[in-house]
């Protein structure tokens, strides 16, 4: 059975990581990213609610129940993870020692901001560490559907929700393409297989670059 959008969108996401980095993984879609760390790449992922060193998801019936990311979902940990309060682990944050945070969206703008905790008049869990992560990480990944249930496009020429952080934005996956946020505008840099530029184009309320080295991303 072949990988499903959420999948790909997350194996997509952890090509982004490198040797050595310090990566947190937002909850949602880019709690999935820890599945497709290649083997060879060794990571320190770290989560809002003191670890760090969040290892694949556990197999069923293997779950520690003392042992969840800041999603809440059962994780496991790596050998060498380190444990902490959420104080020190907000410091590490704050301090920018992440080289990498991959989050979800409600909203992205051409310019990089980022709207991803708040729809007015509907109910939500807070902000939770989104801004810290959005303002402090040295690079910003946005997982999200292009679209919403509605058809209208995340990836707005404004965003027009309240925003999380200003311009903190690098790259932008979903199911149908990536784009890079450059000062010249959205570059569209690579297509999943079965989806054409026009197609993109059609569903992007923002104005896109296509870029000239445009890749086709095929995964077995």
């Amino acid at each position: 059975m072949g990988l499903g959008a959420r999948e790909l969108m997350a194996k997509r996401a952890a090509e982004e990581i490198s040797n050595g980095n310090i990566v947190n993984l937002g909850i949602g879609i880019p709690t999935l990213v820890s599945d497709f760390i290649s083997s060879g790449i060794h990571v320190f992922l770290h989560s809002e609610n003191g670890l760090l060193g969040i290892g694949p998801k556990p197999k069923y019936g293997k779950e520690d129940e003392n042992l969840i990311n800041a999603g809440g979902f059962p994780c496991t940990a790596v050998q060498g993870a380190s444990y902490f309060d959420s104080a020190e682990s907000f410091a590490i944050i704050r301090s920018g020692k992440l080289d990498i945070t991959i989050l979800g969206a409600l909203e992205v703008d051409e310019k990089g901001n980022l709207a991803n905790w708040i729809v007015p008049g509907k109910r939500v869990p807070g902000m939770g560490g989104g801004m810290d992560l959005a303002e402090n990480a040295k690079k910003v990944v946005i997982v999200t559907t292009h679209t919403n249930k509605d058809g209208s496009s995340k990836i707005k020429k404004k965003c027009s929700l309240p925003l999380t952080a200003k311009e903190c934005v690098s790259l932008i996956i979903t199911e149908l393409a990536v784009m890079e946020v450059t000062k010249e505008g959205l570059v569209l840099k690579e297509l999943f297989e079965g989806t054409t530029v026009h197609e993109v184009i059609s569903k992007t309320e923002a104005g896109l670059i296509v870029s000239d080295t445009l890749r086709m991303i095929r995964y077995e």
